[in-house]
């Protein structure tokens, strides 16, 4: 939910891995020594290994040495030594290396870092003695406003404008982004920083603070539902939307009366309401990572499972204060929620179960009318504006939102007006200058490439009518040989074919389906849960946490272990590709009477791959189901004990080719631990207030056969 601070802080890039906030115009002092003749051995552009797309350029300009990048702003450098230049402030230092002929051939870094680029200590090779004129920022102007709602309450925004242009008659549009994260960092720097193609074009940047968070008045409501609006009292996200874009259009100068609005996670959900009963002036949105169905299979629950250690930090981030300081303890959170037993003895213990959502957490554990209010998805019965819908398949966060929210809008895009972009990204991933994800190497800075091609010319046709946007529906990266495809629709359906993969009784895979009988079992115990991450698991933001990228962690560190069931197919002697919605339709008993299954599609590399994924276990799609919901999300029901049930639920979208030489593995589990609650696997009214005594250890039976044929259904290409 957090990554929308990277629009308001700006992503950084990291020049020679510097994030400097100092505006540039205030960088024009004087103290190179050096004679400019002197200053052109180190012109040049330089990038790292790591990161190759990460360019910096450093360059003499004006008698002295300065350095810049795409994405951060230009600074000028004073020498600090032989061959040594600091910035400004001194607190980062440029050390250049020569080669054996004595030539510049890189740089080192220290002290420091930068979001991209990495950080102290990088070494950075030269690749060209050509200079480059890298940095396009162009200057925007600021000022803070507070805008009346219709109820009277008044809403904090800031406005970022292209300088001068409120008098010089350039008419631009707004772009907006709504936000419980705060405001006050957004200035000229952020937007050039975190949007340089939206900003070197011009725009009229928006940002606001949404009700009773940051420098808003009102009573902040976590996604609060939309309502049916009777009286001026009645308000929603819709409301706040219209009423903040009524005003800008009316006191702020030169604007084009069009207005974008986008934003990722919490700012997506934003996003969204701006196409729901929309402001006759919004003409093109782009709701990313957006939180849709909080219950279904966004933040707070995955089909009945309960995101404990998740919801157990955002809220309190959240609704403990006006602000969002982050949870952060030294405490494996592991031992944490394993010694408080349930949600309400870890509420109580942080004394936070007086909060609104943690009390509704208590209260409702089950699929009741409160979440059901809160679903987006079930307002989208038409297409109200051009809708741009952005997700990445190792989504931390909000995998589910993206899919759900262009499946209820696709049926009703009789204009062609709905779009779809997929990549190989965390939560926000797509906003960075990365082709990894963890150790996972893309080939490409694949979200520069979805911004320059897509983002950017989407917002630039609709709102001020450029050319340039050729999407027609779907862009996908397809992993696994690291391309881009592109679809008339999702899921794909020319040139794919549905497939089967059977889980066979011996632990095999096989897309026969199979023939003879064959049941894989285990025994989970609630006493030794299994990590969903590596230990120790720090708080979601913690200081040092792999929250963001435990997606793409190696599975091997825990598919040894015995209370799970692997099955694999031998090694592939062709591509073998995965597309669309993977379905789970697993046939399974448990000896107790509630129980949840976690499946994981995963795809292991070769012993001999080039490190550091030779063996890598890296999943490709994944989800938990809590079984007591089988029937019903709205009245859950105990199981019986002993008795075979098929559970079917989807495990979200996928592109990915399994190469040749690799192996498919499915991998089925009962606990993913603290990251969903520990299901105590005997029937309770509620997991969240279950007693000690209730968790027991069950044996879990999955079944591969004839009559009761579990498998995974998905497209592959024909």
């Amino acid at each position: 939910m957090t990554i929308s601070k990277a629009f308001r802080l700006g992503v950084l890039s990291g020049v020679l891995g510097v994030a400097c906030f100092t505006n540039h115009s205030a960088l024009a002092w004087q103290g190179n020594a050096q004679a400019a003749k002197t200053l052109q051995e180190y012109v040049g552009q330089y990038r790292s290994e790591a990161e190759p797309d990460v360019v910096s350029a450093v360059n003499v300009r004006g008698g002295a040495l300065s350095v810049e990048g795409e994405r951060s702003p230009r600074l000028v450098l004073k020498t600090d030594g032989k061959d040594t230049f600091a910035t400004e402030t001194g607190a980062t230092k440029l050390s250049f290396v020569r080669g054996a002929d004595g030539k510049v051939s890189g740089v080192t870094v220290s002290g420091g870092g930068g979001r991209q680029g990495g950080g102290a200590g990088r070494s950075l090779v030269k690749f060209s003695d050509a200079a480059a004129t890298l940095n396009h920022f162009r200057e925007y102007t600021r000022s803070e406003v507070m805008i009346p709602m219709r109820d009277g309450v008044k809403l904090h925004a800031v406005i970022v404008r292209p300088e001068g242009s409120e008098k010089t008659g350039e008419a631009l549009p707004f772009l907006m982004q709504r936000t419980p994260y705060g405001v006050d960092g957004a200035n000229s720097l952020s937007v050039n920083a975190s949007k340089p193609e939206l900003a070197g074009s011009g725009y009229i940047f928006v940002e606001g603070d949404i009700r009773g968070r940051y420098g808003s008045e009102g009573q902040f409501v976590m996604n609060r539902a939309i309502v049916a609006h009777t009286s001026k009292t009645d308000v929603d996200e819709t409301t706040d939307t219209r009423d903040t874009i009524d005003w800008l259009l009316k006191n702020v100068a030169n604007n084009n009366g069009r207005v974008g609005v986008l934003g990722v996670s919490y700012p997506g959900f934003l996003a969204m309401m701006a196409g729901i009963d929309a402001h006759p002036a919004v003409k093109a949105i782009s709701p990313q990572a957006p939180m849709t169905n909080i219950w279904k299979g966004d933040d707070f629950f995955h089909n009945g499972a309960f995101r404990e250690t998740y919801s157990f930090d955002y809220v309190q981030q959240l609704e403990g204060q006006k602000t969002d300081v982050r949870v952060d303890t030294a405490e494996d959170t592991y031992d944490f929620f394993l010694r408080n037993v349930n949600f309400a003895g870890a509420a109580k213990a942080a004394k936070m179960d007086g909060l609104p959502t943690a009390k509704v957490f208590l209260a409702h554990p089950e699929y009741t009318k409160f979440w059901q209010d809160m679903a987006v998805e079930t307002h989208l019965t038409k297409v109200e504006v051009p809708t741009l819908e952005v997700g990445g398949w190792w989504d931390q966060e909000d995998m589910w939102g993206t899919q759900a929210e262009y499946s209820a809008l696709n049926p009703h895009d009789s204009k062609g007006e709905v779009f779809l972009a997929l990549g190989p990204w965390n939560h926000g991933g797509w906003a960075g200058t990365t082709r990894h994800l963890g150790v996972v190497d893309f080939g490409a800075a694949t979200g520069n490439q979805y911004r320059k091609t897509i983002e950017a010319p989407f917002f630039e046709k609709y709102l001020k009518d450029k050319a340039g946007f050729t999407l027609l529906d779907t862009a996908s990266f397809r992993t696994g040989v690291n391309e881009w495809k592109y679809y008339a629709a999702w899921p794909p359906k020319v040139g794919f074919k549905q497939a089967k993969l059977y889980l066979l009784g011996g632990g095999g895979l096989s897309m026969a389906a199979p023939k003879t009988e064959g049941t894989v079992s285990y025994v989970a115990n609630p006493a030794d849960p299994i990590p969903y991450r590596n230990r120790p698991i720090q708080p979601t933001y913690g200081t040092g946490s792999k929250w963001r990228t435990w997606l793409v962690e190696d599975q091997r560190f825990v598919s040894g272990r015995k209370d799970l069931a692997n099955f694999s197919t031998p090694v592939l002697d062709h591509d073998v590709t995965v597309t669309g919605d993977v379905m789970a339709d697993l046939f399974a008993s448990t000896t107790g009477s509630d129980g949840d299954w976690v499946v994981k599609l995963i795809d292991v590399y070769p012993d001999d791959a080039p490190a550091p994924m030779a063996g890598f276990q890296l999943m490709i799609v994944d989800e938990i189901f809590r079984g007591r919901y089988v029937k019903s999300f709205e009245k859950p029901e105990a199981l019986t004990p002993g008795k075979v049930t098929e559970f079917k639920w989807s495990l979200h979208g996928a592109d990915h080719t399994f190469l040749k030489g690799h192996k498919i593995m499915v991998q089925v589990q009962s606990s993913w631990f603290p990251l969903y609650d520990r299901n105590p696997q005997t029937f309770v009214p509620n997991i969240m207030t279950a007693p000690a005594e209730a968790y027991k250890a069950q044996t879990i039976s999955i079944y591969g056969s004839e009559k009761y044929p579990s498998h995974l259904e998905f497209e592959t290409t024909e």
